[in-house]
């Protein structure tokens, strides 16, 4: 396909949450004219809640920025940094479960139910019950090797791009454009971008039909 939409995310993230209705809205919107997939930006210790208390409060300023009747659910906070979910999702891919099954039922999990999603059992658990996976297999993957080696590698991807804020959309056409929308969580401006490189993709093309390769000299 001529765009591809790389959305860079943390499980567990209270914002990649609320992003989540729009990541759905632009895939069905462009099927078959877009290529989307996600990888794992893990989030570093100090950008976790130090407390169950300052994960409410965060809670609460981002469901009354997104006008949401419902608050999310803290009672998954644990200390320290929430690994297991984003290696759970990703090992998931090594069993063929690459697209959103796993990582938005461990999202819905801690995020909506407060299950504690950070502890190895409870993740595992969850993300086999909803991909019919063997919870062994599954367990024994995201604590590989490969699988934090490829967490690491696209979480470096996530930091050299030079942005901070999870979620974040990274769209690239054929022709080399590029467009980073970091900490976005609505679907109109990324749309608008898609729609615009959609138009450029065909204007180069139509050029081409027009005067071929452009001359050697």
């Amino acid at each position: 396909m001529s765009i591809k939409v790389t959305y860079y995310l943390e499980v567990i993230s209270s914002w990649c949450n609320w992003a989540e209705p729009a990541w759905t809205e632009l895939k069905q919107r462009y099927a078959g004219k877009v290529e989307f997939g996600w990888k794992i930006a893990q989030m570093p210790l100090e950008a976790y809640p130090v407390s169950k208390a300052q994960c409410e409060w965060f809670y609460r300023r981002s469901g009354t920025i997104m006008r949401s009747p419902f608050m999310l659910n803290a009672d998954w906070f644990q200390p320290g940094q929430i690994i297991a979910p984003n290696l759970v999702a990703e090992a998931g891919k090594d069993f063929g479960v690459t697209d959103d099954r796993v990582r938005l039922a461990l999202s819905h999990a801690g995020d909506r139910e407060g299950k504690k999603v950070g502890q190895w059992d409870v993740a595992v658990e969850v993300a086999a019950k909803t991909a019919g996976l063997d919870a062994g297999q599954l367990l024994n993957r995201a604590k590989s090797a490969e699988v934090a080696a490829r967490v690491a590698a696209s979480t470096a991807e996530f930091h050299a791009l030079q942005v901070t804020q999870r979620p974040t959309f990274l769209l690239e056409n054929s022709i080399g454009d590029r467009a980073v929308f970091s900490g976005i969580v609505r679907a109109e401006p990324i749309a608008a971008t898609i729609d615009a490189m959609l138009a450029d993709v065909a204007g180069y093309a139509s050029w081409k039909a027009h005067f071929g390769d452009p001359p050697a000299d």
